[in-house]
């Protein structure tokens, strides 16, 4: 995939850190003048609004009615490392200088809109402050997810010791760039039942592994299955927009797939996989044979054991209709949440504005404790009883008692019956994989598909992606592991894609995830699975806080509330293969971590 990391032999790299002292960084040095990890991806350095002089339009060529030209700073305006971003009259761009060059991109990230000068600025790529997206700041390519498009790069000069800025007005405005891709080149009877690349899946694994097919110069068939009766849509929001339709969710349309030759197939159900014929059967007795398989199925939800089963109302949140329909049963009545995984706390967060009482259900004693740590998940916990929520910890659920088939309340094993009129099991997922038991690909003994570094199974021509496989992750010495995370899939999908045409690509990417829930956002970014410390700097009360996850004396991965973009800039140093250690984070300055001003 890109080179959004580079990854030299790991070097120890002290950092001192205290949330007391003032902001300070000079020459890539932290405030103890020590050497920082962080000097290489600095935060942006000059964040004020440019002047309406430095704004005004030069004219224009008579003939470029679709360009615009403006004076935007002066050349000194900007130091090394620092991003502003500059208003061109019909639209705005970011401004970027690196080693004494300017260029300049589009200022929003495609994938949610943040503003990228609130950002990290790295060796040749900016990193999103919400999700951790990178970018090339030559090209404007994506180089690491999530997201699925790339930024509009535009002209700059230097004419009188002002900075000038040409850019086509169609790109300020839609700021986001769709890299070329070629299309089929045979001509294809939709009937036929074989596709040079079938897909079992469309979620962000599936749908990049096509999408990077075409837009590396594949032109042969490719065909993409789902069980999904949708087009590709964004599948994180369901459990926090409850209310959003398909429509409004989607990531691809059917004209776009269309355009582009990747075939979709709704509603398709895989039965069996035969690797000796390369044959695909499915539900409804369409088989269709495959030169190269991706396998990209998800997870499914993990079943749970109570009585009262046929009683209506009870949801795994799957589908946008799912998420419409708990929305409408909640409305002014009593929900109740069974599970504290992320989904379930989202659809907990997201019910307290229309439900009459929410009430959440776990086994755990804090939420997230096995993810985030038990001080927290406190706060956290805290948040929700603030709002509404009332909790039932070390608990599960006997039975679904029910009333004409509509569920009316729900029985606790402590013997505590709870009012319910809609209730949402979020007690985690299983790898839909059960189609492949008898195939010949590797399943390991709790159902993940085991693949290499090039996503490829143990079967030739077979590959797979997302959250149904376990792969060697770099960082714990090629360990295998899963990460569920909807960035981790875009990764497996180019990665697959690129090794399907022989053209494989190192594994290159920082693990990152975020969760929202009452208009906060928890961002995440490392792999904290085993960790054994969690050093907190900030006001856990207050919301306000970085946790650095550490095992044995290293950070392996940071969670953040309120402290953008920390995260994005840790994963900066993460992905250079550089080291953080215990130590360094227990006291010292981070307030050179913290972004240096608003916009």
């Amino acid at each position: 995939m890109g080179g959004c990391f580079s990854k030299p032999k790991p070097v120890e790299v002290k950092v001192e850190l205290s949330l007391l002292e003032k902001e300070k960084e000079v020459d890539g040095l932290s405030p103890n003048g020590k050497a920082s990890p962080f000097a290489d991806c600095r935060l942006n350095g000059a964040l004020a609004h440019t002047s309406d002089e430095d704004s005004m339009l030069l004219p224009l060529n008579h003939n470029s009615r679709d360009f615009v030209e403006a004076s935007v700073c002066h050349v000194k305006d900007l130091e090394n490392g620092q991003m502003r971003e500059v208003d061109l009259g019909c639209g705005r761009a970011l401004l970027i200088k690196q080693q004494g060059e300017f260029s300049a991109m589009a200022h929003k990230c495609p994938h949610y809109g943040a503003p990228l000068v609130k950002g990290v600025l790295s060796k040749g790529h900016v990193r999103c402050p919400w999700h951790g997206a990178c970018f090339s700041t030559a090209t404007g390519d994506i180089e690491d997810f999530p997201g699925l498009d790339s930024l509009p790069t535009f002209q700059v000069r230097v004419e009188k010791d002002k900075v000038i800025i040409r850019a086509n007005k169609q790109a300020l405005q839609s700021q986001k760039r769709l890299k070329p891709m070629s299309r089929c080149s045979a001509v294809i009877n939709s009937n036929t039942g074989f596709s040079h690349v079938l897909i079992i899946g469309s979620g962000p694994a599936g749908l990049v592994c096509a999408e990077t097919l075409r837009q590396e110069g594949f032109t042969d068939r490719i065909v993409m299955c789902t069980m999904d009766r949708h087009p590709p849509y964004d599948r994180p929001k369901l459990s926090k927009s409850l209310e959003s339709t398909a429509e409004q969710l989607r990531l691809r349309s059917i004209d776009f797939l269309q355009d582009h030759d990747i075939e979709l197939l709704t509603e398709k159900e895989v039965m069996a996989v035969d690797v000796k014929t390369r044959s695909v059967t499915f539900e409804d007795g369409l088989r269709m044979e495959y030169k190269k398989l991706f396998i990209a199925t998800g997870s499914k939800p993990k079943l749970m054991n109570y009585k009262g089963k046929d009683v209506r109302n009870v949801f795994h949140l799957q589908t946008p209709e799912d998420a419409n329909s708990i929305a409408r049963l909640a409305n002014n009545k009593n929900a109740v949440i069974v599970g504290t995984s992320f989904v379930g706390m989202e659809v907990a967060a997201a019910l307290t504005d229309k439900a009459h009482s929410v009430s959440v259900i776990g086994i755990e004693p804090v939420p997230f404790k096995k993810a985030l740590g038990e001080k927290v998940g406190k706060a956290i916990m805290k948040l929700f009883e603030t709002n509404r929520v009332k909790f039932y910890m070390l608990n599960e659920v006997s039975e679904m008692i029910g009333q004409h088939g509509q569920l009316k309340e729900v029985v606790l094993k402590s013997g505590k019956v709870l009012r319910a009129d809609v209730c949402v099991i979020g007690t985690g997922s299983v790898p839909a994989t059960g189609f492949l038991k008898q195939s010949g690909i590797h399943l390991d003994s709790k159902g993940f598909i085991s693949v290499n570094k090039m996503m490829q199974t143990n079967v030739d021509g077979v590959f797979a992606g997302g959250d149904v496989v376990t792969f060697p992750f770099p960082p714990r010495n090629n360990k295998k592991v899963n990460i569920p995370h909807w960035q981790m899939a875009h990764v497996h999908g180019r990665v697959a894609a690129l090794s399907m045409i022989g053209r494989p690509s190192e594994f290159k990417t920082v693990p990152y995830f975020w969760s929202a829930m009452f208009g906060k956002t928890i961002r995440y970014a490392g792999y904290g699975d085993g960790f054994d410390d969690v050093i907190i700097q900030g006001d856990l009360d207050e919301l306000r806080f970085v946790a650095f996850y550490t095992r044995s004396e290293e950070v392996v991965a940071v969670a953040s509330m309120n402290y953008d973009p920390i995260v994005s800039r840790v994963a900066e140093v993460l992905g250079s293969g550089k080291t953080i250690k215990k130590r360094d984070v227990e006291t010292g300055d981070i307030s050179w971590l913290i972004e240096k001003g608003s916009h």
